[in-house]
């Protein structure tokens, strides 16, 4: 299929919320689905609800340490209650007690049958009343106080987690208190990652004249692993045709998603939307933004593929904005905008131009009032890994904004909310 621009016949480059959109109704093949242990399952997407099976806790139980009585017999000014039996956690709470009788009980012990209330430890005293042990509470308590009632954190039936639900330690928690075992979940996407450029090569490689260690291929890798997706390492890839269509031909029947960072504008070296034409289709989106400009996207048979820019900041950037929520939506994930939040900026932008988004490294400084500030990068080239290194996450400009001074609100991306 020829490869379609989608930025019109005036050359208008696409805004980012355009852009967005489309991305957003592009078409990718159902992710496949698993059972795996609940061991196995942080950061897999969920393929079905997770329903709680059952009461949790299944029982009445003290919350504390104390002493488990009927309110009902309870004097309001404190009273003498007979220690008739005791209560472990773990341990079933055996027969009611009598009137007037209270059960030593522990935190998480099945409240007697007819018991409401329990009384910490610390607040009664005991004593012998002939040869009855007996426990005095003190005036002021309320029925039920103390005591966690059965379904009180899951009543059976519940919908615990939705289908497309990114599954965190707390939600782990919440399964396995159900007494659920296994999880539905959506397989891992299967994901290639390729560096194009006759100037790359790999740390631990002689360094020729004019060439460049690979740093996106460790970068793209890395980012990876929040999606969730098995990487596989594609390799660097020289500037000829006919060796990027070999690999992108061979890796597309055993990847999902491949990556390519480099060879994706309009250069003489750059063949990636000329291969993607022979092998499958393609989509060229040339962006109203920065860093970045220009995004590939294409398909070899169900095998998506991704074309990235070469700098490392425009690859990052690229990433996090378009790459990650079609991977994110081909591992089973509804679509979600970044996570971004108004903060107050540190600098001044006096003149800026229109018409395009930016997306700034900048870093988050609290002032001694307490005020949050955000900090703009003294340099912005896109190959600047410093800046990346450097950075909290990226101050987003709109594209009608046309000056910036310090104390202004600006949106805040924090890094920290793409690997959520």
């Amino acid at each position: 299929m020829r490869g379609e621009d989608c930025f019109g016949a005036d050359d208008r480059r696409l805004l980012h919320d355009e852009a967005l959109d489309l991305l957003a109704r592009l078409p990718l093949p159902a992710a496949g689905q698993e059972t795996i242990k609940l061991s196995e399952g942080r950061g897999r997407i969920l393929a079905a609800p997770v329903i709680a099976p059952r009461n949790v806790p299944q029982h009445d139980t003290s919350a504390v340490d104390g002493y488990a009585f009927r309110h009902q017999d309870f004097d309001p000014c404190g009273g003498f209650f007979r220690l008739e039996t005791r209560v472990p956690a773990g341990h079933p709470a055996g027969q009611a007690l009598t009137p007037w009788a209270a059960a030593r009980i522990f935190t998480g012990g099945v409240m007697p049958e007819g018991t409401d209330t329990v009384a910490m430890q610390e607040d009664c005293r005991l004593e012998i009343s002939g040869s009855q042990s007996v426990v005095v509470i003190p005036a002021g308590l309320a029925k039920g106080a103390n005591r966690r009632l059965a379904g009180e954190d899951l009543a059976a039936g519940t919908q615990i987690l939705a289908p497309g639900h990114k599954l965190r330690a707390q939600d782990l928690a919440a399964i396995a208190s159900t007494g659920t075992a296994a999880v539905p979940v959506f397989t891992r996407i299967r994901t290639g990652v390729i560096s194009t450029g006759d100037e790359l090569v790999r740390p631990g490689t002689a360094l020729g004249a004019g060439g460049l260690y690979d740093a996106n291929h460790f970068l793209l890798a890395s980012l990876l692993e929040s999606c969730p997706a098995d990487v596989t390492d594609l390799g660097i890839c020289p500037d000829r045709r006919d060796a990027l269509q070999l690999a992108l031909s061979e890796a597309s029947g055993r990847c999902d998603v491949i990556l390519t960072s480099g060879g994706a504008s309009h250069g003489e070296e750059d063949h990636l939307l000329a291969v993607l034409e022979r092998i499958g289709e393609a989509q060229v989106f040339d962006l109203a933004i920065k860093p970045g400009r220009r995004l590939i996207t294409g398909r070899a048979g169900d095998c998506l593929i991704i074309g990235l820019p070469g700098n490392p900041v425009a690859a990052m950037v690229s990433f996090l904005l378009y790459a990650r929520p079609l991977l994110l939506r081909r591992a089973g994930m509804p679509p979600a905008p970044a996570q971004g939040f108004q903060v107050q900026a540190a600098f001044d932008l006096p003149r800026r131009k229109t018409g395009r988004r930016e997306f700034s490294r900048g870093r988050l400084v609290t002032l001694a009032d307490g005020t949050v500030q955000a900090e703009l990068y003294p340099r912005s080239g896109s190959g600047l890994i410093s800046s990346l290194r450097e950075a909290d996450g990226l101050i987003e400009i709109h594209e009608e904004t046309t000056a910036i001074h310090r104390g202004d609100t600006v949106r805040f991306l924090p890094f920290s909310g793409f690997w959520a």
